[in-house]
């Protein structure tokens, strides 16, 4: 059965578009999965275009000010400035290493001691890699939508598709009519469901594949600055016999 001949036979049988006549063929349960999937078809591109901005706006960030701290003299210097980079996830790494390091360094008066003990070191890597951990869940945040997209929308289109030829064939053995003519425009109006599956779940197995390398690439980087942040901060506020 060539599909493409029989859609382009029943659009010039009835004088009308292919898609609007499929769709006007279409069973009401095949129109539903349609709309479902339309919906499911603008979440997924809403998650794609907001991920990418997202992720190429921490990137930026994140070499701006790679390159600011690696200009200063001292590891606390830009915590002591009270610099704010909102959505930069590199600072916000920074930022609770800071603190908590600034937290450990503090003598009951309030002042800062020059040196900060083991534990307390331990204290601000823990710190480090949590923030870390939750920098990297703010940037995954939606890709499960674009990774049920990729799993969920062929089979939806599949189940229309099997529905409607179902459908379509009881129909026939109904009537005693089992002409071509009396079942392009069912099998026809099936298939229609699973191409809008695939028109969804194609373009998010692209995006998705696209945005998981330029996360992990943004994870590592992450970690790399932490363990520079850290080896900074012990080289500068611990001493050589601990």
């Amino acid at each position: 059965m060539n599909v493409p001949i029989l859609l382009a036979a029943a659009g010039n049988a009835s004088g009308k578009p292919e898609l609007v006549y499929v769709w006007g063929e279409a069973t009401t349960e095949a129109k539903v999965i349609i709309v479902f999937l339309i919906f499911f078809s603008i979440v997924a591109w809403s998650v794609m275009i907001g991920k990418a901005l997202q992720m190429r706006r921490a990137k930026k960030l994140n070499t701006f000010f790679s390159t600011e701290f690696r200009t200063q003299k001292h590891v606390l210097d830009i915590f002591d400035r009270r610099v704010q980079a909102e959505g930069c996830p590199m600072f916000m790494v920074y930022q609770a290493g800071s603190l908590e390091l600034n937290a450990r360094l503090k003598n009951p008066e309030g002042e800062r001691k020059r040196f900060v003990s083991l534990k307390g070191m331990e204290h601000v890597k823990r710190s480090l890699e949590n923030m870390v951990a939750q920098e990297s869940l703010k940037l995954e945040s939606g890709l499960i939508l674009l990774a049920i997209a990729v799993s969920g929308a062929p089979f939806l289109g599949l189940l229309g598709t099997v529905w409607g030829v179902m459908s379509t064939f009881g129909h026939i053995a109904q009537q005693g009519n089992a002409t071509m003519a009396a079942m392009a425009p069912g099998v026809s109006a099936a298939l229609i469901t699973t191409v809008a599956g695939l028109l969804v779940a194609i373009p998010s197995m692209f995006g998705y594949n696209w945005l998981v390398h330029n996360l992990r690439v943004l994870t590592v980087e992450l970690d790399n600055f932490a363990q520079e942040l850290i080896s900074k901060m012990e080289t500068e506020y611990m001493e050589e016999g601990e």
